[in-house]
């Protein structure tokens, strides 16, 4: 049996997973032959360097990898610099690459991947979106065959952690600093809970399954540090819940894209996922729906999709690759919209936010009051027919400038499950 050599570089949680991963013989065509980190004196007393077997090289140097006859390189240190420096030093050096870094394939995936194709070798990377959930090779493998038009779903265990949490009446601070010390969201939640992560995963996803080149910084996002407890009481009322939902979707001239939460009818399956889970579900014009999903965070799961690139590469097996071109992306789409205000309460409040709505373009479908909250700072909600979200931006900043407003209003998409018919701009 040919033995294809890899380097690791990385050895943090993923990476000491994907070393446990190799232990016995599971998988005999791989041998690990090099290690890189920094401070690799401490990280050689981790438990899992044990399972490394005294063969391995460890370094701090990567002139160490790039100059040895490693068939695969194994990038997870994350981030763009050095990671892209490197990954291109390996392909121009005839080596494969594996990678579960996001946001270097949302950025530069389709100038990394013509330049593994130059030199004749692989660059994958099935464990940059959902973890061990095969949403990647599910895509490119399984509906490669399918003309798929619309992609949705859960792409941040952090977030649907929060917000599952939060569903059950705790409250958004006190979740994070739980998911903090459990080690699912970061010192910084910045990426996580702004929509960054599951952005850089959306555009991934675009290119694989729809062939859809997207800028990220073109794709709108919205934090869900803007949600609270409240809400998830409002939704209830409404039959739903709340998630940070992932969404593209091609249109006759360029794309949809857009991460934000939104509420989640409870018969949808995004609203079944809970936890740190990852759920997708892909829109094919032949297939209808297929929904991918699993756990979507941790180091085993991800060390799941990273062992199977790597299975793949030693196996000289090739993936669907289909031609993407650029598109342009709106984060504008026609649906019906919730809107949370918190007031002070006096005469008059109810006329004035429906003249803003009518102005902007809006009409009011429902208004919701619950009792208990003082006239000092009342919550209640109106839901509007759907319009586009451009339309309620303009309703929240014209509502937000009345004096009775003790907060800025919240603006929340509404999904609808059965809703087939392409976003319109």
């Amino acid at each position: 049996m040919k033995l294809t050599k890899m380097a690791l570089l990385g050895f943090g949680t993923v990476g000491q997973s994907v070393v446990k991963g190799l232990r016995g013989d599971s998988f005999p065509s791989l041998q690990l032959t090099h290690i890189l980190n920094r401070n690799i004196a401490r990280k050689r007393e981790t438990e899992a360097a044990g399972y490394a077997g005294p063969e391995v090289v460890w370094t701090e140097d990567i002139a160490d990898v790039l100059d040895s006859d490693v068939d695969v390189v194994v990038e997870l240190i994350g981030g763009s610099d050095p990671a892209a420096t490197w990954i291109e030093h390996a392909l121009r050096s005839g080596k494969s690459v594996v990678t579960a870094n996001k946001q270097l394939i949302a950025y530069r995936g389709p100038e990394l991947a013509r330049l593994a194709a130059a030199h004749g070798v692989q660059l994958l990377h099935g464990a940059a979106v959902a973890g061990g959930v095969p949403v990647i090779p599910g895509m490119q493998q399984g509906l490669g065959g399918d003309q798929v038009v619309r992609v949705s779903g859960i792409l941040n265990g952090t977030c649907n952690y929060i917000l599952s949490r939060m569903e059950t009446g705790d409250r958004y601070a006190d979740v994070l600093k739980d998911a903090q010390a459990l080690g699912y969201a970061e010192a910084d939640p910045t990426a996580d809970v702004g929509g960054f992560d599951a952005r850089a995963k959306l555009c991934i996803l675009a290119r694989v399954a729809m062939q859809a080149e997207l800028d990220p910084e073109q794709v709108a996002t919205q934090s869900i540090a803007e949600v609270d407890a409240v809400d998830f009481a409002y939704a209830r009322e409404l039959g739903s819940t709340i998630r940070q939902v992932s969404k593209a979707q091609l249109l006759e001239q360029g794309m949809y894209a857009r991460v934000a939460p939104m509420l989640v009818p409870l018969n949808s399956p995004l609203a079944w996922s809970h936890g740190t889970q990852n759920m997708v579900v892909s829109t094919g014009r032949m297939g209808g729906d297929v929904v991918f999903s699993g756990h979507g965070a941790g180091g085993d799961a991800t060390a799941v999709a990273v062992l199977s690139d790597l299975l793949a590469v030693a196996q000289g097996s090739r993936a669907v690759h289909l031609a993407a071109e650029p598109k342009s992306v709106t984060g504008d789409s026609v649906a019906p919209h919730y809107l949370r205000f918190i007031v002070n309460d006096k005469p008059g409040i109810v006329s004035a936010i429906s003249g803003a709505l009518a102005a902007a373009g809006a009409n009011i479908d429902s208004l919701l009051q619950r009792k208990g909250y003082p006239k000092q700072r009342l919550a209640f909600v109106v839901t509007t027919e759907p319009c586009l979200n451009s339309v309620i931006a303009r309703a929240v900043d014209s509502t937000a400038t009345l004096d009775c407003m003790i907060a800025r209003p919240l603006a929340l998409e509404m999904l609808v499950v059965d809703d087939k018919d392409e976003p319109t701009a």
